[in-house]
């Protein structure tokens, strides 16, 4: 499995041969080193529907005839644009050709901000991710604060791995997160959603210590570089 983190909170997950590629915001982030024609995916999945995390997903679900999984007003929205969509909600699980998909709360906001027309469209409740690849369970908590029940999906669902945003003012900060970690008890953990913007500015590699002082594995993936898990 490989694993390519392209800013903000976008990853691209290459296993046993499919693509799949989670909340990609390329075109509009200073930081990403991809471009939306550079992303060959069978799969895109959405957390909610602001703009840093659906980003470029109609452009890149059309070039590839690629498919998004999001909650469900959100895939009703994508699926008005000419997108192939398969449409889930919180709690809800589906096994598909490439592995299984559940999604978790997040407390966090969701909508479309439409600034020409000064409206804002719902999009339904944000969500966080469990990914079950062959036997690797992959948890992206999605833009979320800290939330007990994280205890929950680490106790029921055995994660391997979590991406886990550390920014702040719009997300866990980094003391959130970190025990975010320890109640989600994933073996590994990647911090997102920070350095984007002056306003989101962490120290990953600081966060990265701090994990290692509490007996967790992490790493501070840059924009454009991947791992092999």
């Amino acid at each position: 499995m490989h694993i390519q983190f392209h800013g903000q909170s976008c990853f691209e997950i290459h296993h046993e041969g499919t693509r799949l590629i989670i909340d990609p915001f390329l075109k509009g982030n200073p930081k990403a080193k991809s471009k939306p024609e550079d992303i060959k995916t069978d799969y895109i999945l959405l957390t909610h529907g602001h703009g840093d995390h659906v980003g470029d997903t109609v452009e890149i679900a059309k070039r590839n005839g690629a498919t998004v999984i999001a909650p469900f007003e959100l895939a009703n929205w994508i699926g008005w644009q000419g997108v192939d969509v398969h449409p889930m909600h919180i709690g809800g699980a589906h096994s598909f050709d490439f592995g299984r998909v559940k999604l978790t709360p997040a407390f966090h906001g969701s909508g479309f901000i439409d600034e020409e027309n000064k409206e804002i469209i719902y999009l339904g409740m944000p969500a966080g991710i469990l990914l079950m690849l062959g036997e690797k369970t992959i948890y992206h908590a999605g833009d979320t604060a800290l939330f007990s029940d994280m205890k929950l999906i680490g106790m029921k669902s055995g994660v391997d791995l979590a991406f886990l945003p550390i920014g702040d003012n719009f997300t866990m900060g980094p003391e959130d997160a970190l025990l975010a970690a320890e109640w989600v008890g994933a073996n590994t953990v990647i911090p997102m959603h920070y350095n984007t913007f002056p306003l989101i500015e962490q120290d990953g590699e600081d966060f990265v210590r701090r994990l290692k002082e509490k007996g967790i594995d992490g790493v501070a993936l840059e924009v454009g570089n991947r791992i092999e898990f």
